[in-house]
């Protein structure tokens, strides 16, 4: 009994890696582990507890001998703007987090689409390549009966020959192509996907892409680089005002009780660290620094994604230029001139040079219409990539 091989289209293959894919689960892993550090910047200090036991012994005549004991309970008091502010660092962490683990599940996708792409161009350059083998088998039968018959010369059954073996070469290549372009393309999947998988995409459908101002508004409000980065401002923020809020003197409540054989004493108070010689200088400036860097790396990578967005969208134009000029007419001449040159050279009225000529024309057009719609593909990737919408990723 003979199964067919699993069909994957492109959702489905981003399916598989969102959910499957060890790098990506790990990623993940990152936000659970923030999710953690709020809970841990969220939890109020533990209560201290000491315990002293000992002998007493009179020096002087009269005085009472025996044990005693000591029992301090400590709490420390958490005061509230460096606990707001200790929480605050860690939600921005936890932001940070998340945002990074968007910005490697977009490029972890951008890669996986640019090497699906890659498998259909290979396979559409694969299949020109048989076609051409199968063609040039044809025409290589058909010279070799007229060379018999003497109807031409040996010399064009050479030049056909020699014209086989090089589509036999470049069908092998092509195959070669095929088989490496699958391999990746199951690297960036996962071991979720077989490795008898059969593509249902075709090269040439790319999804439509909004306008381009459109686009760069919406790369200014999801782009998860961008949220990175101003979860890092807002975590150096929190962080210089908790490195502040150091400045302010610990409060802790302690209750002791002393026990001797004579007497027995309570006592509460408060113990309160003087900021005396630690003025927390060192820690202030640092935190400072680090939030002018986190705000400069803000703004250049607004700068730097802006300037990445126009130049990706020229790309995609300029290919969707190609493409389209290629399908309205470029191959299809091309393709017109072959057969009018094979029916020539049937009738005797065109040489096997022209055929052979008109052959390579006919191929390196269809080269470049498959290469523009993998550059068109391509550019449509990396714009994919920028915009990162939240929500759009299915896990």
């Amino acid at each position: 009994m003979v199964f067919a091989a699993p069909s994957f289209d492109l959702s489905q293959l981003e399916q598989l890696a969102l959910s499957a894919n060890p790098a990506l689960v790990a990623a993940r892993d990152q936000v659970s582990a923030a999710r953690w550090a709020v809970s841990s910047a969220a939890a109020f200090p533990n209560p201290e507890v000491e315990y002293l036991s000992g002998r007493m012994r009179p020096r002087l005549p009269g005085g009472s001998a025996g044990g005693t004991d000591s029992i301090t309970l400590s709490q420390p008091l958490d005061l509230p703007m460096r606990r707001s502010a200790r929480i605050g660092v860690a939600e921005a962490g936890l932001a940070a987090a998340m945002a990074a683990t968007r910005a490697a599940e977009a490029e972890w996708l951008a890669r996986l689409r640019l090497r699906y792409f890659e498998v259909l161009r290979r396979e559409a350059e694969q299949k020109n390549a048989r076609e051409d083998l199968a063609l040039m088998e044809g025409v290589r039968s058909r010279i070799a009966a007229r060379v018999q018959t003497g109807e031409a010369p040996r010399f064009e059954l050479i030049k056909a020959e020699a014209e086989t073996l090089n589509a036999q070469k470049n069908t092998q290549a092509a195959d070669f192509r095929v088989a490496h372009a699958r391999s990746q393309l199951r690297q960036a999947v996962g071991p979720a996907l077989p490795a008898d998988f059969i593509l249902s995409g075709e090269l040439g459908h790319v999804p439509a892409l909004p306008e381009r101002e459109a686009l760069r508004q919406e790369l200014a409000q999801a782009n998860p680089d961008l949220a990175r980065a101003r979860a890092e401002v807002e975590r150096a923020a929190k962080q210089l005002e908790l490195e502040r809020a150091q400045r302010l003197p610990n409060l802790a409540i302690k209750a002791t009780r002393d026990t001797d054989p004579d007497v027995r004493s309570t006592r509460v108070g408060l113990a309160l660290s003087v900021p005396l010689w630690d003025r927390r200088g060192g820690p202030v400036g640092e935190a400072a620094a680090q939030l002018s860097r986190a705000r400069n790396e803000l703004d250049e990578r607004q700068f730097s994604l802006g300037q990445a967005l126009d130049m990706a969208y020229q790309q995609y134009e300029i290919a969707q230029t190609q493409v389209s000029a290629l399908e309205a007419g470029i191959v299809s001449q091309a393709e017109a001139a072959l057969k009018v040159a094979e029916a020539g050279y049937r009738f005797g009225e065109r040489g096997f040079i022209e055929v052979l000529d008109a052959q390579r024309v006919y191929r390196a057009a269809r080269a470049e219409l498959i290469a523009a719609r993998f550059e068109l593909a391509a550019a449509w990737v990396e714009i994919e990539k920028l915009r990162a919408i939240p929500g759009e990723t299915k896990q």
